[in-house]
């Protein structure tokens, strides 16, 4: 397994490319900005970047996702049911992508976003079960994501309870490898920590600890803090319905 964790500043959002080095396969989720970071990191490890995915369509900032599908001629994963004006693999929850001794297990856990997905990952030359697993803007360290964004704030939430129930039941020794962490405007309790355990966060995350659906509600009904700028215009970018600005 070759691993490789981008932390972006501006804006605040988390990256990752890994694989499998025997294979030469690899895998891009959520990037962000220069694509060169990607092509070059997998030219270096040998790998050749088959999937892009994005975890879910994103508002805070633009994806860099379709550019670098073309760049190296990879498949754009997104869920199936994500709204996009452009061609995607579309994955289903269940689903496994392979990269060779990797393997990529698809789970649909919307909340933050309808569409979104989180990928439990394992290398099956240390084991058959899963070792980490990236969750983009669902479960963060400290937090999950907040709910209004792409649709009614309550409906939002009540999806998110039961996602976070799906996470919680996932072993203790997990690693969590979040799409933001302190200071990104999709979660309010974030941790600069850029990486967690279900364990961990099953103790220690407030949202997460939460036991009864309304009462999850209320706690991400409140205090909901200013939209990013320009949000829906974003979200719009990144689903193909509105160009680019240096489009």
């Amino acid at each position: 397994m070759i691993i490789r964790q981008y932390l972006h500043a501006d804006p605040i959002a988390a990256s990752y490319l890994f694989g499998c080095g025997g294979r030469a396969a690899a895998a891009v989720v959520d990037p962000v900005g220069d694509i060169d970071v990607y092509v070059q990191a997998a030219a270096k490890t040998g790998m050749r970047i088959r999937y892009v995915i994005d975890t879910h369509l994103h508002a805070d900032h633009v994806s860099s996702g379709r550019e670098l599908t073309k760049a190296v001629d990879a498949e754009y994963v997104m869920f199936a049911d994500a709204d996009v004006t452009f061609p995607i693999r579309g994955v289903l929850d269940g689903d496994v992508l392979e990269l060779g001794n990797v393997t990529i297990k698809v789970l649909h856990t919307p909340g933050h976003t309808p569409e979104h997905i989180s990928l439990l990952v394992t290398d099956r030359t240390r084991s058959e079960e899963p070792w980490f697993a990236l969750t983009g803007h669902t479960l963060m360290v400290g937090d999950l994501g907040r709910t209004e964004l792409a649709t009614d704030a309550e409906v939002g939430a009540r999806a998110l309870f039961r996602s976070a129930q799906r996470l919680k039941a996932l072993p203790d020794y997990l690693e969590i490898l979040p799409g933001a962490y302190s200071g990104s405007v999709c979660g309010r309790s974030l941790s600069g920590k850029p990486m967690s355990t279900i364990g961990f966060e099953r103790r220690h995350n407030k949202a997460l600890s939460i036991e009864d659906e309304n009462a999850f509600v209320r706690a991400m009904l409140a205090d909901v803090p200013p939209a990013p700028p320009q949000a829906n215009q974003i979200r719009a970018v990144n689903s193909g319905m509105m160009p680019a600005a240096a489009e």
